[in-house]
């Protein structure tokens, strides 16, 4: 069998195609799997430092904000989407996949929209709550949806199909356990841990409230371990720690956290956005969360992404809008010192925790196909 996987713009696209191809390759060995992404997209790393194949496409985002700016980003991407399709027409004409499965970014369009043209099964997936432009653009072109939410299923009232299986976490998650990955990060004492990252763009106004955290953090004797991940804002981030004369190392501030599942397995609390692979992470390992979803996004999906977990009582919700590093550290320090409602917290993610999706939609696909 041949598939391609096509997703990309942040990691939350790329992660949940990586927990599926997982199940493809264990489940039949001789599978063939590429990957399309964006020519300057991330997926490029993510995708190569699993191992698996990628080819690129010229495509950009569609920005949703007004101004000239905007409108000749707009312009340039509207004119690069042609280009963008011929390409992605051109890799699938000579991988010709069996299937092609999209699971969300501006960067999985073109392939998904050109092997529904070709005739070729098509599925996508969508994480959030509400549906992205690129999902919406394709869900009644293709042969399959499948969402992570029952809530979002209402919203593809046009598609030919649609399935609820959660969202797909990567089998590398479920490896160790706490003890298991403190020991691996070098962290014998018993102080908490708290891991904290905004994605891997960066977040001006979060990473200068993350600055003012760090600097409480290192004023009242680092009374938790602390790892954050400042994505592009990480040199800005280590300057203007340096100015206020705050000594962390290369493994409290980094720029990006490849070990992503064995810090999280680590992890007491997590500070986070709202995007729906990261919940996906929290609910199947339980991890109590502090949510400040983007405002930025379309449809405000992270903030409806993060009510279903703090509504259930699995996470604190708290918007970028009253937001600082101070509220951030106050609110950490409570929750370390509750063991308690932590402990609810993560059982109440556990109860929402699809530990097994990505094997739910492999079974979809494979139905799909008539396997």
């Amino acid at each position: 069998m041949r598939v391609v996987f096509t997703c990309g713009g942040s990691a939350g696209h790329v992660n949940p195609a990586l927990a599926v191809a997982q199940v493809f390759q264990v489940e039949d060995p001789g599978c063939q799997i590429l990957f399309i992404g964006a020519e300057r997209g991330m997926e490029r790393r993510l995708v190569g430092q699993a191992g698996y194949p990628i080819r690129t496409v010229r495509v950009s985002t569609f920005e949703r904000a007004w101004g000239w700016k905007v409108l000749r980003h707009n312009l340039k991407s509207a004119a690069q989407v042609p280009v963008g399709r011929r390409q992605a027409a051109a890799i699938l004409r000579q991988f010709r996949p069996d299937l092609v499965v999209g699971t969300g970014g501006y960067a999985s369009f073109p392939a998904v929209r050109e092997a529904a043209r070709m005739g070729i099964p098509t599925a996508i997936h969508e994480s959030n709550v509400s549906p992205g432009l690129t999902t919406r653009a394709l869900a009644d072109k293709v042969d399959l949806v499948m969402v992570g939410f029952p809530e979002a299923a209402a919203s593809y009232q046009r598609a030919k199909r649609v399935a609820v299986t959660g969202t797909p976490v990567r089998g590398e998650f479920f490896t160790l356990d706490r003890a298991q990955a403190r020991q691996a990060l070098g962290l014998p004492d018993s102080q908490p841990l708290v891991v904290s990252f905004w994605g891997s763009q960066g977040a001006g106004h979060m990473s200068a409230h993350t600055v003012e955290l760090v600097e409480r953090w290192a004023s009242e004797g680092r009374r938790f371990h602390y790892i954050h991940a400042a994505g592009r804002d990480y040199e800005e981030m280590r300057q203007a720690l340096a100015d206020r004369g705050v000594q962390v190392s290369d493994q409290e501030v980094r720029p990006y956290i490849d070990d992503m599942p064995v810090v999280m397995a680590a992890a007491d609390l997590v500070i986070c956005r709202a995007g729906a692979s990261t919940l996906g992470e929290l609910t199947a390992l339980g991890k109590p969360a502090i949510l400040v979803p983007s405002p930025f996004v379309a449809a405000n999906h992270q903030y409806k992404n993060a009510k279903v977990l703090a509504d259930r009582g699995g996470a604190l919700l708290m918007e970028e809008a009253g937001c600082t590093g101070e509220r951030l550290y106050r609110a950490a320090l409570e929750l370390l010192a509750d063991g308690s409602r932590r402990a609810a917290m993560g059982r109440a993610l556990r109860a929402l925790a699809t530990p097994n999706a990505a094997q739910d939609i492999h079974r979809a696909l494979l139905a799909l196909l008539g396997r």
